[in-house]
């Protein structure tokens, strides 16, 4: 399968990329000639991790019948100081709020994610120290 995303230059430091999905912009910061009129290159690779993730977890949650009333996802990542500056520490959190969690599905949920589902998972361990932490919300 080839995937195809096609971006196209705007002006200054700010981009639209577009794929089947949809548009995104992209800009950079002010100090670099951007105008913030968009998403910046290296926190929409975090974005992508924990949409990847989040799809993971949520559908297979809904196969194992384990509801839970919020789900959110923090990435806290290091950007090394010399160029090309990458991310050499990823942590993903994930949050888990509700009145009764099933905290055994929960975790075989985020662990099949984790270990065997996620692409970008896949991909951000060829680069970077990867961890995750699972944390419960009781409401």
């Amino acid at each position: 399968m080839i995937n195809k995303v096609k971006t196209s230059w705007k002006g200054d430091m700010e981009f639209e990329s577009t794929n089947e999905g949809g548009n995104l912009n992209l800009d950079g910061a002010s100090n670099v000639g951007g105008h913030g009129n968009g998403l910046r290159p290296k926190e929409l690779m975090l974005t992508s991790l924990a949409g990847c993730t989040g799809m993971d977890v949520v559908s297979l949650l809904k196969k194992m019948r384990a509801e839970v009333d919020k789900f959110t996802i923090d990435v806290e990542a290091n950007l090394t100081d010399e160029h090309p500056k990458y991310y050499d520490k990823v942590k993903v959190i994930f949050n888990f709020h509700g009145s009764d969690l099933k905290k055994d599905k929960i975790e075989k949920s985020v662990k099949l994610s984790v270990d065997r589902y996620c692409g970008v998972m896949e991909m951000f361990r060829q680069f970077s120290e990867l961890t995750t932490e699972i944390r419960y919300f009781e409401e």
